[in-house]
C-alpha cells in the first residue's frame, strides 16, 4: 500500500512538473528515483543512470547538478581508468590537475566504495574536491571514509565497463573516451 501511495506521489509530481520549469522525468527512469536527484550520464555505448545521494553528501550533489545544468561534464574525458578499479572524469583540462576552481568540503560517511559507487576525486588535502569524479569497478575498501561517496550507478554499469583503460600503472588514457552529455533527469523533457 505504502508503494502504491509513493508511485502515486511520484506520478503526481511528474505531471505538476515542480514550480522551477523542471520537466517530467524520462519515462524509461527507473523506478523509485527522484529525478531531481538522478544523473543521466550518456556515453558512447550508452547511457548509465546515476542516484546522487544528497543524504550523504549534500553539498557535493548540489555542486555536481549547478555544473551538470551548466553542462560543464559535457565533452569532457575519463582520463584515467584502472581495470579493476575505476574510472576518473571530470577535468576540462584532461590531466588530473584542472576543475571548476571551487573546492568543496570533505562530506565522508560510513557508505563503502563498490562496484558502481560515484566518488569524488581529490588531492592529498580532503577538502580539495573540485568537479573530479570517479566511478568504482569493484570493491575498493581502502577509499572508504577517504573520499566523498555520492551517488550510485544504478543503471547501465556495462557501459561503464566499456570505457577505455589506461596504461599501466598510473591509468592515464591515450584518446580517452568521453562523455558525451550528463543531465540531471528532472531537467529532461
Amino acid at each position: 500500500m505504502a508503494r502504491m501511495a509513493m508511485l502515486g506521489l511520484a506520478a503526481m509530481a511528474a505531471e505538476i512538473g515542480g514550480g522551477s520549469g523542471a520537466q517530467a522525468a524520462p519515462a524509461n527512469l527507473p523506478a523509485g528515483l527522484d529525478p531531481e536527484n538522478t544523473l543521466l550520464m550518456d556515453l558512447k555505448d550508452g547511457r548509465v543512470v546515476i542516484q546522487m545521494r544528497s543524504d550523504l553528501a549534500p553539498k557535493h550533489v548540489a555542486r555536481i547538478k549547478e555544473l551538470v545544468r551548466k553542462k560543464f561534464y559535457d565533452g569532457l574525458t575519463f582520463h584515467r581508468v584502472i581495470a579493476g578499479f575505476m574510472a576518473q572524469g571530470g577535468d576540462p583540462e584532461g590531466t588530473g590537475r584542472g576543475g571548476s576552481g571551487v573546492n568543496i568540503p570533505a562530506e565522508f560517511s560510513a557508505e563503502p566504495h563498490e562496484r558502481g559507487t560515484v566518488s569524488m576525486a581529490r588531492a592529498r588535502d580532503p577538502n580539495s574536491a573540485d568537479s573530479q569524479f570517479f566511478i568504482c569497478f569493484d570493491r575498493t575498501p581502502h577509499l572508504d571514509r577517504q573520499y566523498t561517496v555520492w551517488g550510485k550507478v544504478v543503471e547501465g554499469m556495462a557501459y561503464v565497463g566499456m570505457i577505455k583503460r589506461g596504461r599501466e600503472p598510473d591509468g592515464q588514457v591515450a584518446n580517452p573516451d568521453k562523455i558525451i552529455r550528463m543531465q540531471v533527469a528532472a531537467d529532461v523533457k
